[in-house]
Formats: structure tokens, C-alpha cells, sequence
């Protein structure tokens, strides 16, 4: 198996077993048993938990690293803004696990060097769909966009209903807010 292939398969694996016992519960040695691989080759690709979640979180947030920057280009208009909105959205669903773990691990994402980096995306991020003179009102309007994409990329698998018409509907209701924004 290609290298990218077997450190893609030990991601997988390791997220899961990350969702099912817990991060501080799962040890390396169960991480190889449930790929039947030896501990010396989980080893040659990661070292440690934290390396492979390190791995984990850079891969599924490099779509979002690439919007920062693409964003950073941009005219400031609502058009950008609502690429930025429709871009993010595809990036969290790509990325579900992952927002997953950390949702139900904040303690353990916290300690990790990961929780800052994440945590200055998201102030990046929300500076690039609001303007220095917006209104407070307007500010919050522009957060909440990116924060509605948030609750509906992970809230909304609780509702019934098409999962496609619900991710429509979230993104509706988050250019709704940017747009808003936008006209005060």
C-alpha cells in the first residue's frame, strides 16, 4: 500500500476509535490492532496520538487554510463574502469528523497545539465576511453566518429531512445573514 494511502487509513482508523473510547482511552498499540498492523509500523508513519492527530487536523484543514488565502485576495464585497460562506460550507462537511472529535473533546483539543492555531483560522476567518464599519448588529450578523454553517454542518443530522435540503437551507440561511449585513 502506497505511503499516503497507509497514513490516510491510520487516520481514519485512529478518528474513529478517538469518537468510540475517547482520546485519552485509546492507546497506539489498539490504534495497529484494528488495522492488523504491528506498533513499529503505525511508528514509521506517526509517533505518537498527538502526531496523527496533528495529521488528521492539517489534511482536513487545508481547504480552509486555501480559502484564507484565496479569500485574502479578494475584493471586500458581498459577492466574496457569500464564495467565502459557500466555500466554508463545503470545507466543514469535508472536515465533520474531525469538527466532530473536537466538539466532543475540548478539553483534550485545548492542550493540544492544534486548539490555538484552530481558534486563529476562525478570528481570520470571521475578520474576512465583516468590515471595520459595520454596526455591532452587523458584526454579529456576519459571525453568525459562519457560525450557522457551524450549527448546521453538526446540528442539523438531529432533523428530519433530506440531508442535501438541509445543507442548502443552512447556506441559504448564512448568505441571508451576510446579506443583510450588507445592506444595513
Amino acid at each position: 500500500m502506497a505511503r499516503g494511502n497507509t497514513r490516510q487509513r491510520i487516520q481514519d482508523v485512529a478518528l474513529e476509535l478517538f469518537a468510540e473510547q475517547g482520546y485519552e482511552k485509546t492507546s497506539l498499540r489498539e490504534i495497529a490492532e484494528r488495522l492488523d498492523v504491528t506498533k513499529a509500523a503505525l511508528y514509521y508513519h506517526f509517533k505518537t496520538k498527538e502526531d496523527i492527530l496533528i495529521g488528521i487536523f492539517q489534511d482536513l484543514t487545508r481547504p480552509m487554510d486555501e480559502l484564507i488565502e484565496w479569500a485574502g485576495t479578494q475584493p471586500r464585497t458581498l459577492e466574496t463574502k457569500q464564495e467565502i460562506l459557500r466555500r466554508y460550507q463545503r470545507a466543514l462537511l469535508a472536515a465533520t469528523p474531525l469538527f466532530r472529535f473536537m466538539q466532543e473533546n475540548q478539553a483534550t483539543v485545548s492542550q493540544l497545539s492544534i486548539g490555538l492555531t484552530f481558534k486563529e483560522r476562525m478570528i481570520t476567518l470571521t475578520g474576512l465576511v465583516q468590515e471595520p464599519d459595520f454596526t455591532t448588529t452587523d458584526k454579529v450578523r456576519s459571525i453568525s453566518a459562519i457560525f450557522t454553517l457551524h450549527a448546521g454542518t453538526f446540528f442539523m443530522q438531529n432533523v428530519e429531512g433530506d440531508p442535501e435540503e438541509k445543507h442548502e437551507a443552512v447556506l441559504e440561511v448564512a448568505l441571508d445573514l451576510i446579506g443583510q449585513a450588507h445592506r444595513a
